[in-house]
């Protein structure tokens, strides 16, 4: 099986070269990364849809799995047309050579495509209303490939972490030993997930839909459990002190805000969470607690 990934240096792009390695061979790239040996001029540059078009036509692996993405949320918001392009126009591209070879594509999308209204998790089949642009744009991506007929697993996520480089809990560990006090959302909920159960999920339903292709479709895939970002923070702040780390902010300095208390460019979804039944039924899979791969990203980041 030959799998060309692109966004290998994102968070969930590391994770997936060593996921999928156990599947054949890689191909994996960048915007930076020269392309093979034969076009080393090619990128997977997603600025430049007919560039990547032609590295798909190039490479023509099996199966390709897209982890690129214009993830900077705010930014989105001002910069509408280089989101739409990123997340909906070449992913539609890259969807459109996969029917022609008939490979298998493999993209992440997001659970800002819902309104975050009520409290009941979202299900596939949920209507969609993004609040900003990045949903929006997401949401074009999903449709683009959906409406090429191509094979294709999509994969709906939210709050993705990783201990390769910055994180939320990363940034409260350093504020909650420089400062006295911390304030942190409390009322948007969902489901932190971390980019290595994504990696791994993915590489386990590609060798399923290969031998099964009627398991293709789109799925929801995140951690279970749920919880707040205030709650977050105080789990990983907590999980620092009792073991000896450098926390100068006491507990009860770690206080509750609401998202109007804090403004963004860009709305957030208040409710993110998502029911990942069909998931677990059509792969036969356990999805494990938030709170068991935040431990363990812990551990790998402080050392502990």
């Amino acid at each position: 099986m030959k799998i060309l990934l692109m966004g290998k240096g994102g968070q969930v792009g590391w994770e997936l070269q060593r996921s999928l390695a156990i599947l054949g061979q890689v191909e994996a790239f960048d915007s930076d990364t020269p392309g093979p040996a034969q076009a080393p001029d090619l990128r997977a540059d997603f600025r430049d849809p007919d560039q990547v078009a032609a590295l798909v036509r190039h490479v023509r692996p099996d199966v390709i799995v897209n982890a690129a993405a214009h993830t900077a949320v705010d930014k989105a918001e001002s910069e509408p047309e280089l989101a739409r392009l990123i997340n909906a126009t070449t992913p539609g591209v890259i969807a459109a050579e996969a029917a022609r070879l008939n490979a298998l594509l493999v993209h992440y999308s997001t659970d800002y495509v819902f309104d975050g209204s009520g409290k009941a998790p979202r299900t596939e089949h949920s209507p969609v209303a993004p609040l900003s642009v990045y949903g929006q744009t997401k949401l074009e991506g999903e449709l683009a490939i959906q409406s090429s007929t191509c094979r294709h697993l999509i994969f709906r996520t939210s709050w993705v972490y990783a201990a390769r480089g910055g994180n939320f809990a990363r940034t409260m560990l350093r504020l909650a030993a420089e400062r006295d006090e911390l304030k942190v959302i409390d009322d948007q909920i969902g489901a932190p997930t971390g980019a290595d159960l994504l990696a791994d999920v993915t590489a386990h339903a590609v060798r399923a839909v290969s031998r099964q292709p009627e398991l293709g479709g789109l799925y929801h895939l995140v951690a279970t459990g749920e919880t707040n970002w205030h709650q977050y923070a105080s789990f990983v702040i907590e999980w620092a002190r009792a073991r000896g780390q450098a926390i100068r902010v006491a507990p009860e300095a770690v206080r509750p805000i609401h998202t109007s208390e804090y403004p963004t460019p860009a709305r957030r979804p208040l409710n993110s969470r998502l029911d990942t039944s069909k998931i677990q039924q059509a792969f036969g899979l356990t999805l494990p607690h938030w709170q068991q791969g935040v431990e363990r990203m812990l551990i790998e980041i402080t050392g502990g």
